[in-house]
């Protein structure tokens, strides 16, 4: 799976902006990414978090406690960045560097790798995460924004 451009991942955000987002909307939202990991094996663990509030987490075979805390280390990217993991990382490779030698923080509490996606409500901004770890980057990255797909169809 080829890494998408910096305007196809800002494509992405910009497309996947929701109306609102509750507590019932991260168990849909999870169960989605939970089947489409069961269908595919896939050994993931999945978290999604709105405000400080861990409000959905799974940890499908095959994942281990190290997918957790890759979980946290991308989700603080996008908190701190308020864009998804895998563009905070592409950005700084367009710029002919990478974020571990650049962004000045710790990469054991940072991670700018795909799989974390900003939860955006219209009118309100980012208000949360949505995280799968377990997979390559570019395929984290990409069963994440196809679970928003469908839960936003």
């Amino acid at each position: 799976m080829s890494a998408p451009t910096v305007e196809e991942l800002e494509a992405q955000e910009q497309r996947l902006v929701l109306d609102h987002f509750t507590h019932d909307d991260a168990w849909e939202l999870g169960s989605i990414l939970v089947k489409m990991a069961r269908e595919r094996r896939a050994p993931v663990a999945i978290d999604i978090r709105r405000g400080g509030q861990q409000l959905f987490h799974a940890a499908l075979p095959g994942s281990t406690p190290d997918n957790d805390a890759w979980i946290d280390r991308k989700r603080r990217v996008v908190e701190r960045y308020g864009c998804a993991s895998f563009l905070v990382g592409a950005r700084f490779r367009a710029k002919g560097t990478t974020f571990e030698e650049s962004s000045r923080l710790d990469p054991d509490t940072y991670a700018a790798h795909g799989g974390a996606f900003p939860i955006a409500v219209r009118g309100a901004g980012v208000i949360g995460t949505v995280v799968v770890s377990g997979l390559p980057q570019a395929e984290d990255h990409a069963m994440v924004v196809e679970a928003l797909e469908r839960f936003t169809s």
